[in-house]
């Protein structure tokens, strides 16, 4: 019978994916070294090579594991037998508590991303356009007819961009923190959803998504936008 991998093993392998995560975000991807990676953790390089391959194996196991976390949370909250607003208030509430914990991964995942290769990148690229779908299905339980004017999509993309950024200025120390900010965020957005007027034409455009080259082209038609991750940046033409 096989034995499965020990406790410690997966202890120290979320310990050494965190100093890491924590260095790329303060000095990105390529301005980190292994050895840089070997200090943080306290532990030798050969021991950091037994648990990944190069510093490019961190990349995509630091980007992979927490968009499969906000995979799994936006899957466990979908199964529930919420009504609309319940259901959209969980997903946002949920999503700004799990940054809480992520945000140096998350910062990886919107900066970093683009030094993926094609698989790699098209893989994690897939699981954020699941997060955004879910998303945007929510919006359109609410208010069915923003999804047939196509706005379900881009007005997800919008809740992100507000959730996104929120470590350039939410202070840890500061008197707020995510648990407070959560049910805030979930107000804001809820609040203001009702108030969406559907004014055509609305065409929305989307500039390069953080994952792609930077030579990629900038712009989108409005049937791409709508598979925009949930790091993109974007842009309204």
């Amino acid at each position: 019978m096989a034995r499965g991998r020990a406790a410690s093993y997966d202890d120290q392998r979320g310990m050494i994916l965190a100093h890491a995560a924590s260095l790329f975000a303060q000095r990105g991807y390529p301005g980190t070294s292994m050895n840089e990676v070997a200090i943080a953790c306290g532990l030798s390089k050969p021991t950091i090579y037994h648990y990944f391959r190069d510093k490019y194996d961190l990349l995509v196991n630091i980007a992979d594991d927490h968009v499969s976390r906000l995979v799994a949370l936006v899957d466990e909250v979908d199964a529930q037998p919420l009504k609309p607003e319940p259901r959209l208030r969980t997903l946002i509430e949920c999503f700004v508590r799990e940054y809480a914990g992520a945000q140096n991964a998350h910062r990886v995942l919107t900066e970093d991303t683009r030094f993926l290769d094609g698989d790699d990148g098209a893989r994690i690229l897939g699981k954020e356009r699941h997060v955004v779908a879910v998303f945007a299905a929510s919006v359109a339980l609410l208010r069915p007819e923003l999804q047939r004017a196509a706005l379900d999509k881009p007005l997800a993309m919008l809740l992100f961009g507000m959730i996104n950024w929120m470590f350039t200025w939410l202070k840890p120390d500061g008197t707020l923190d995510y648990e407070a900010m959560a049910p805030i965020v979930a107000d804001l957005f809820l609040g203001g959803l009702p108030a969406v007027r559907m004014a055509p034409p609305v065409v929305a455009a989307f500039v390069t998504p953080a994952i792609a080259p930077a030579s990629a082209p900038a712009s989108a038609s409005a049937s791409a936008s709508a598979s925009a991750p949930i790091t993109t940046r974007r842009r309204l033409r």
